[in-house]
């Protein structure tokens, strides 16, 4: 069988990528990216296209020559991908490439670290709102093209199930339970008897032997960078909730000028979360290609994406409810600090009066 590992690493690198402003990246052109699709789809509804890179040289892989591609999506996210070709006798032969390593003994994750760090660079001012590069969200996708002989790929699942379910587990496939095996698998869609896509959490299959499958990786890819991001998001607002928490508690000796600022944070956190939320949810508008849409349907389930959403937007939820409260407290100080000052004033005026009167 011989086809390519593919292996996916996203990065979220600012609130927002201006695609109008990008020139060059890693010293070539970018241009947006074209997926053909196979499928049967609307003509109105149309791809999200990033811009798009592969830049030279190409790095080796566990010995092996790889293909390095970049995608700049518009919601910050930076896209790495390393494919690699592979030709084997028995899946068991592509489990090792779970942990692969560059020629000179360096992580893969750490090279895409440094693509990614370089492509940073060259973006520049183009990033609004930049963020820390810090570890990607990965995922590995097993693209096989040719099965060497079968040429019904379902059949060809249904009489190894526990080879496949080992491959995408990275565990080995005679110590797996039935029951497994069964939740590995239970993610797989098929449009032709030539083609499967098995999804898991780690990792997954793609078998076409036609040889095109960059649509399903590109959905995957898809999948991958709205994982990241909604991870990214749900940290991030842990992180201003906690100390949003903190300066409210210290509330008794903050001034107006405080919880004015404290209201504009809390206000402009929102306000940028709840934008980048829909974004990453609306990259998917594509999915007009009933089949494609599945396959992402079967990633979102598998990412548990539905699950990261509502984790946000609970968050978000909180961090109103605390703006709520601060603008309330803004408010009642101002009305404070405002009946002081007539009371000071008025104090002023009969003091005055007594005076002069004498």
């Amino acid at each position: 069988m011989t086809g390519e590992v593919v292996f996916l690493y996203a990065f979220d690198v600012g609130n927002e990528i201006v695609p109008a402003k990008v020139d060059r990246v890693l010293g070539r052109k970018a241009e947006p990216l074209d997926v053909r699709r196979d499928h049967t789809s609307p003509r109105a509804v149309t791809f999200h296209q990033p811009l798009a890179v592969e830049p030279e040289p190409a790095c080796a892989i566990a010995g092996r020559p790889a293909r390095t591609q970049v995608r700049v999506y518009d919601v910050g996210v930076v896209s790495v991908l390393f494919r690699v070709p592979v030709a084997a006798d028995a899946l068991a032969e592509l489990v090792p490439f779970h942990r692969p390593t560059l020629a000179d003994g360096r992580d893969l994750a750490a090279a895409a670290h440094e693509v990614c760090r370089q492509v940073v660079e060259d973006l520049g001012p183009t990033i609004l709102k930049p963020a820390p590069v810090t570890d990607p969200e990965a995922y590995t996708v097993f693209c096989l093209a040719d099965l060497g002989g079968p040429r019904d790929v379902p059949a060809w699942l249904a009489g190894q199930p526990a080879a496949v379910a080992g491959l995408l587990s990275d565990f080995d496939p005679d110590r797996l339970a039935p029951a497994q095996v069964s939740e590995v698998l239970r993610h797989q869609q098929s449009f032709e008897r030539t083609d499967l896509v098995v999804v898991d959490w780690d990792a997954a299959l793609v078998v076409d032997l036609s040889g095109y499958y960059d649509d399903v990786l590109f959905v995957l890819e898809l999948a991958n960078l709205q994982l990241e991001e909604f991870r990214v998001m749900d940290v991030t607002l842990d992180r201003h909730l906690t100390t949003a928490y903190a300066l409210t508690e210290k509330r008794p000796g903050i001034l107006i000028g405080g919880p004015s600022a404290l209201l504009r944070q809390i206000r402009g956190l929102s306000v940028d979360v709840a934008r980048l939320s829909d974004e990453v949810t609306h990259i998917t508008k594509f999915l007009g290609d009933w089949y494609l849409a599945r396959v992402y349907l079967s990633a979102r389930e598998r990412f548990h994406l539905g699950q990261w959403r509502t984790s946000v937007e609970e968050r978000l939820d909180r961090l109103n409810d605390l703006y709520s409260v601060v603008r309330a407290e803004v408010g009642e100080r101002r009305m404070l600090w405002l009946e002081i000052v007539i009371v000071v004033f008025f104090a002023i005026d009969l003091l005055a009066i007594l005076v002069f009167k004498r």
